[in-house]
C-alpha cells in the first residue's frame, strides 16, 4: 500500500542517517542529506530555463529549489501551508536583495515575510510545478506524505487555469526515495511528475498518465477538507454556478434527497467542522458510541482493532482520508490498540469495513468490523 511504501521511506532515511532537519521526517515530506545539490540540478532543466513563472511547494528539502528561481529573477509561487489563509504567496524580495537576502526570502520564515498572496483572481500562469515526494518511481507514480495537498494545489490550479495540460512537474528526492510503485495503487486525482532530480541523477520520466483535470469534489473531497479550507468553498461555489457537480464524497444521495429537509444548516455545518474525536474521549469498550451521535439511526460504528502502538491518530486518520472513508467522527484508544469509527451513512460504514480489513499500517495487519452494539442492527 501506499503507507507501507512511507513507511519503508522514512525508516530507511532515518536508520541510514540520510535524514536531516526537521526531524523526525516520518509524517513529512522528508528533508536529506544532498537535499540542495538536488536542487541545484534544476538550473539544468529547459523547461526551468523557459519558465517565468515558477510554484515550489514550501517543504523544507526545496530550500534550494526556491532560490534558485529567486536568483534567476523567475516569478516565484509557494502555495499557503495547508491551504489555511489562501491559496498562493508569491514571493517579492526587497529592491536590490543581496545573495543572502535572497536565502532569506527562500526559507519558509522567508515566505512568510516577503510575501503577498495571491487569490482564485490572481491570474497566476504557472510555467513550471516542482513538489516534494516520499516516493516516487522512474514512471513518475508520486506518492506523497498522505494528506493530499500537492494533488489538490494542482488540480485547483487547473480551475484557475494557471496550468496547461503540458505544464511540467518536477520532483526533487534522495535516490533512495525512487522506488518501483504499482500503478494500481494511483488514483485519478493523484499527481504525477515528469522530472525527478536526486543528488546523483536527473531522470526523465516521459509519463503519459494523465495529470488531475480540476477538482473530482465526489473522490477527493469531503465536507471535513471544505470546513478546514476556506479557498475550497469560494471556488466549489464558482464551479456549482458554472454548472459543474460539486457533490462531495460524504454527500451520500440517499441523506440528500431524504433527509436533508429534516436537518438543520446548523446541525450539518457542526458536524462537518468537528468530524474528529479527541484523542482517548470515548469509552472504553468495544461497545463504545460517540454520545454526541448517540440516538441517531444513521449511526453505524465500525471497530477498528490491532492497531500497532507506535501508530498516532493523525496516521490513521491520513490513511481514512487516503481510502476515502472519512468519519463523522473517530474515537482513538491508542493505548488498547483500537479506535472506533462512526459513520452517519451506513453504505459509508460498509466501504470502511472492506477498505479496512487486512490493511498494513505500521507493519499490522489491522482487523475492521461492526462494533458489537451494532452487528444486531445487521
Amino acid at each position: 500500500s501506499k503507507w507501507d511504501i512511507r513507511e519503508k521511506v522514512w525508516e530507511h532515511l532515518e536508520a541510514s542517517g540520510l535524514a536531516e532537519f526537521p526531524r523526525p521526517v516520518r509524517g513529512r515530506i522528508p528533508n536529506f542529506k544532498g537535499s540542495f545539490q538536488a536542487c541545484c540540478s534544476l538550473r539544468e532543466l529547459d523547461v526551468f530555463s523557459r519558465a517565468r513563472e515558477v510554484k515550489v511547494d514550501p517543504d523544507k528539502p526545496l530550500e534550494g529549489a526556491r532560490l534558485a528561481a529567486l536568483q534567476a529573477r523567475k516569478t516565484l509561487l509557494v502555495p499557503t501551508p495547508r491551504l489555511r489563509t489562501g491559496l498562493f504567496n508569491r514571493i517579492v524580495p526587497p529592491p536590490g536583495a543581496t545573495k543572502e537576502m535572497l536565502r532569506r526570502c527562500a526559507t519558509s520564515q522567508g515566505v512568510r515575510d516577503f510575501s503577498v498572496p495571491v487569490g482564485l483572481d490572481g491570474k497566476a500562469q504557472v510555467d513550471l510545478v516542482v513538489v516534494g515526494s516520499v516516493a516516487v518511481s522512474e514512471k513518475g507514480w508520486r506518492i506523497g506524505k498522505g494528506e493530499g495537498y500537492a494533488d489538490m494545489e494542482y488540480a485547483m490550479m487547473v480551475s484557475m487555469g494557471a496550468v496547461q495540460e503540458d505544464t511540467p512537474v518536477v520532483t526533487i528526492v534522495h535516490d533512495c526515495q525512487v522506488l518501483d510503485i504499482a500503478e494500481e495503487l494511483l488514483d485519478d486525482h493523484d499527481l504525477t511528475v515528469d522530472f525527478i532530480l536526486t543528488p546523483t541523477r536527473t531522470i526523465q520520466t516521459h509519463c503519459k498518465r494523465p495529470k488531475p483535470q480540476g477538482i473530482m469534489w465526489h473522490k477527493a473531497m469531503s465536507s471535513e477538507m471544505l470546513g478546514k479550507i476556506p479557498i475550497l468553498k469560494t471556488l466549489r461555489s464558482r464551479e456549482k454556478q458554472a454548472g459543474k457537480d460539486v457533490t462531495l464524497q460524504d454527500e451520500h444521495p440517499a441523506l440528500a434527497n431524504t433527509n436533508r429537509a429534516t436537518i438543520s444548516n446548523k446541525k450539518v455545518m457542526a458536524a462537518n467542522t468537528q468530524p474528529w474525536a479527541a484523542p482517548g474521549s470515548a469509552p472504553v469498550g468495544s461497545d463504545a458510541v460517540n454520545p454526541k451521535l448517540e440516538g441517531s439511526a444513521t449511526i453505524t460504528t465500525v471497530y477498528v482493532g490491532n492497531l500497532p502502538g507506535s501508530l498516532r491518530v493523525s496516521e490513521l486518520k491520513s490513511a481514512l482520508r487516503e481510502l476515502q472513508v472519512i468519519p463523522a467522527h473517530l474515537s482513538w484508544q491508542g493505548a488498547q490498540h483500537r479506535a472506533f469509527l462512526d459513520y452517519r451513512d451506513p453504505g459509508a460504514a460498509h466501504r470502511a469495513l472492506a477498505s479496512l480489513q487486512g490493511l498494513s499500517l505500521g507493519g499490522n495487519a489491522l482487523r475492521a468490523e461492526l462494533a458489537k452494539n451494532q452487528r444486531s442492527k445487521g
